[in-house]
Protein backbone atom coordinates (compact mmCIF):
# COMPACT_ATOMS: atom_id res chain seq x y z
CA UNK A 1 0.00 0.00 0.00
CA UNK A 2 1.14 3.59 -0.56
CA UNK A 3 -0.19 6.56 1.49
CA UNK A 4 -0.93 9.56 -0.80
CA UNK A 5 1.59 12.46 0.00
CA UNK A 6 -1.23 15.10 -0.71
CA UNK A 7 -4.46 13.16 0.81
CA UNK A 8 -3.15 10.80 3.87
CA UNK A 9 -6.34 9.09 3.72
CA UNK A 10 -5.85 7.52 0.15
CA UNK A 11 -4.34 5.00 -0.66
CA UNK A 12 -2.92 2.68 -3.40
CA UNK A 13 -3.05 -0.98 -3.39
CA UNK A 14 0.00 -2.42 -6.02
CA UNK A 15 1.02 -5.81 -6.74
CA UNK A 16 4.27 -6.29 -8.30
CA UNK A 17 4.91 -8.68 -10.85
CA UNK A 18 4.33 -8.86 -14.65
CA UNK A 19 0.72 -7.82 -15.66
CA UNK A 20 -0.89 -7.02 -19.27
CA UNK A 21 -2.65 -3.76 -20.07
CA UNK A 22 -5.01 -2.69 -23.24
CA UNK A 23 -2.02 -0.72 -24.88
CA UNK A 24 1.65 -2.11 -22.57
CA UNK A 25 3.09 -4.68 -20.03
CA UNK A 26 3.59 -2.95 -16.41
CA UNK A 27 5.24 -4.63 -13.40
CA UNK A 28 2.91 -3.35 -11.05
CA UNK A 29 -1.09 -4.10 -10.73
CA UNK A 30 -2.67 -1.16 -9.57
CA UNK A 31 -5.45 -2.63 -7.51
CA UNK A 32 -8.48 0.25 -7.61
CA UNK A 33 -11.28 -2.35 -7.11
CA UNK A 34 -11.72 -1.09 -3.51
CA UNK A 35 -11.27 2.14 -4.50
CA UNK A 36 -13.92 2.42 -7.10
CA UNK A 37 -16.50 0.28 -4.67
CA UNK A 38 -16.30 0.92 -0.99
CA UNK A 39 -18.33 4.43 -0.26
CA UNK A 40 -15.86 5.89 2.37
CA UNK A 41 -12.58 5.41 -0.36
CA UNK A 42 -14.87 7.08 -2.93
CA UNK A 43 -15.94 9.67 -1.19
CA UNK A 44 -12.34 10.80 -0.30
CA UNK A 45 -11.42 10.34 -3.76
CA UNK A 46 -13.76 12.70 -5.32
CA UNK A 47 -13.32 15.25 -2.49
CA UNK A 48 -9.96 15.53 -3.81
CA UNK A 49 -10.52 15.58 -7.05
CA UNK A 50 -12.70 18.02 -6.63
CA UNK A 51 -10.07 20.52 -4.97
CA UNK A 52 -8.50 20.60 -8.79
CA UNK A 53 -11.28 22.21 -10.53
CA UNK A 54 -13.19 24.65 -7.32
CA UNK A 55 -12.42 27.60 -8.82
CA UNK A 56 -11.69 26.63 -12.75
CA UNK A 57 -14.43 24.86 -14.02
CA UNK A 58 -17.38 24.22 -15.34
CA UNK A 59 -18.82 20.97 -15.63
CA UNK A 60 -22.10 19.60 -16.70
CA UNK A 61 -21.34 15.69 -17.24
CA UNK A 62 -18.79 13.45 -15.64
CA UNK A 63 -17.54 10.77 -18.28
CA UNK A 64 -16.81 8.06 -16.14
CA UNK A 65 -14.56 5.08 -17.35
CA UNK A 66 -13.13 2.01 -15.99
CA UNK A 67 -15.83 1.59 -13.59
CA UNK A 68 -15.54 4.84 -11.40
CA UNK A 69 -19.32 5.43 -11.70
CA UNK A 70 -19.15 5.49 -7.81
CA UNK A 71 -16.86 8.35 -7.63
CA UNK A 72 -18.27 10.07 -10.42
CA UNK A 73 -21.58 10.53 -8.28
CA UNK A 74 -19.42 11.55 -5.07
CA UNK A 75 -17.50 13.61 -7.32
CA UNK A 76 -20.55 15.39 -8.61
CA UNK A 77 -21.78 16.24 -5.26
CA UNK A 78 -18.35 17.40 -4.33
CA UNK A 79 -18.07 20.16 -7.06
CA UNK A 80 -21.95 21.16 -6.39
CA UNK A 81 -21.41 21.50 -3.18
CA UNK A 82 -18.11 23.72 -4.05
CA UNK A 83 -20.46 25.84 -6.24
CA UNK A 84 -18.83 24.69 -9.62
CA UNK A 85 -21.48 25.99 -12.04
CA UNK A 86 -23.35 23.53 -14.39
CA UNK A 87 -24.87 25.28 -17.69
CA UNK A 88 -27.46 22.49 -17.77
CA UNK A 89 -30.71 23.91 -18.13
CA UNK A 90 -31.35 21.74 -15.21
CA UNK A 91 -28.47 22.60 -13.05
CA UNK A 92 -27.37 19.46 -11.69
CA UNK A 93 -24.44 17.63 -13.04
CA UNK A 94 -24.96 14.06 -15.52
CA UNK A 95 -23.34 11.17 -14.73
CA UNK A 96 -22.53 9.05 -17.59
CA UNK A 97 -20.32 6.11 -19.11
CA UNK A 98 -19.72 5.45 -22.84
CA UNK A 99 -20.72 2.09 -24.48
CA UNK A 100 -18.35 0.12 -27.07
CA UNK A 101 -19.14 -1.10 -30.44
CA UNK A 102 -18.45 -4.02 -32.00
CA UNK A 103 -15.48 -2.34 -32.64
CA UNK A 104 -14.33 -1.52 -29.82
CA UNK A 105 -14.83 2.28 -30.12
CA UNK A 106 -16.64 4.61 -27.60
CA UNK A 107 -20.11 5.78 -28.52
CA UNK A 108 -22.90 7.58 -27.19
CA UNK A 109 -26.58 6.04 -28.23
CA UNK A 110 -29.09 9.09 -28.90
CA UNK A 111 -30.49 8.98 -25.16
CA UNK A 112 -27.41 9.70 -23.78
CA UNK A 113 -25.99 11.83 -26.19
CA UNK A 114 -27.65 15.19 -24.86
CA UNK A 115 -25.33 14.87 -22.26
CA UNK A 116 -22.67 15.41 -23.84
CA UNK A 117 -23.48 17.34 -27.09
CA UNK A 118 -22.76 21.04 -26.36
CA UNK A 119 -21.53 20.19 -22.70
CA UNK A 120 -18.67 20.68 -20.80
CA UNK A 121 -17.07 16.77 -19.82
CA UNK A 122 -15.27 16.09 -17.20
CA UNK A 123 -13.44 12.33 -17.86
CA UNK A 124 -12.68 10.56 -15.16
CA UNK A 125 -10.45 7.52 -15.34
CA UNK A 126 -9.40 4.93 -13.03
CA UNK A 127 -5.80 4.28 -14.21
CA UNK A 128 -3.77 5.84 -17.13
CA UNK A 129 -0.67 3.43 -18.10
CA UNK A 130 -0.23 5.28 -21.57
CA UNK A 131 -3.06 7.91 -22.28
CA UNK A 132 -4.02 6.22 -25.17
CA UNK A 133 -7.67 5.06 -23.67
CA UNK A 134 -8.05 8.64 -22.38
CA UNK A 135 -7.16 9.91 -26.16
CA UNK A 136 -9.79 7.79 -27.10
CA UNK A 137 -12.28 8.98 -24.42
CA UNK A 138 -11.59 13.10 -25.35
CA UNK A 139 -11.76 12.23 -29.14
CA UNK A 140 -15.04 10.89 -28.68
CA UNK A 141 -16.39 13.57 -26.67
CA UNK A 142 -15.21 16.11 -29.16
CA UNK A 143 -16.86 13.68 -31.85
CA UNK A 144 -20.39 13.48 -30.35
CA UNK A 145 -19.86 18.00 -29.65
CA UNK A 146 -18.62 18.20 -26.15
CA UNK A 147 -16.04 19.99 -24.54
CA UNK A 148 -13.17 18.51 -22.35
CA UNK A 149 -13.91 20.35 -18.83
CA UNK A 150 -10.51 18.60 -17.57
CA UNK A 151 -9.27 14.82 -17.62
CA UNK A 152 -9.28 13.02 -14.14
CA UNK A 153 -7.32 9.64 -12.98
CA UNK A 154 -6.89 7.88 -9.48
CA UNK A 155 -3.42 7.03 -10.96
CA UNK A 156 -1.88 7.91 -14.02
CA UNK A 157 1.63 7.94 -15.30
CA UNK A 158 0.77 9.89 -18.73
CA UNK A 159 0.71 13.57 -17.74
CA UNK A 160 -1.13 14.99 -20.39
CA UNK A 161 -3.66 13.42 -23.21
CA UNK A 162 -3.20 15.85 -26.40
CA UNK A 163 -2.61 19.62 -24.27
CA UNK A 164 -5.14 18.90 -21.60
CA UNK A 165 -3.32 17.98 -18.46
CA UNK A 166 -4.07 15.02 -16.25
CA UNK A 167 -5.28 15.41 -12.81
CA UNK A 168 -4.37 12.30 -10.94
CA UNK A 169 -3.68 11.48 -6.94
CA UNK A 170 -1.14 9.28 -7.64
CA UNK A 171 1.74 9.30 -10.48
CA UNK A 172 4.23 7.35 -11.58
CA UNK A 173 6.56 9.25 -9.35
CA UNK A 174 4.65 7.29 -6.15
CA UNK A 175 6.25 4.18 -7.68
CA UNK A 176 9.90 4.82 -8.49
CA UNK A 177 10.53 1.36 -9.46
CA UNK A 178 7.37 1.48 -12.06
CA UNK A 179 8.27 0.15 -15.64
CA UNK A 180 5.89 0.01 -18.46
CA UNK A 181 6.92 -1.39 -21.78
CA UNK A 182 5.11 -1.34 -24.93
CA UNK A 183 3.77 -5.01 -26.28
CA UNK A 184 6.43 -5.43 -29.03
CA UNK A 185 9.27 -4.53 -26.34
CA UNK A 186 8.60 -6.56 -23.35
Amino acid sequence: KIRSKTYPGIMLRVIPGHFVTSNSHINYYIDLSLMKARQSEAEAIADAISGQYVSSAIVDTILCLDGTEVIGAYLAEALTKAGIMSMNAHKTIYITEPEFNSAGQMMFRDNVQQMIKGKHVLVLVASATTGLTLAGAVDTVRYYGGVIAGVSAIFSAAQKVYDIPIHSLFTANDLPDRRAYSRGKC
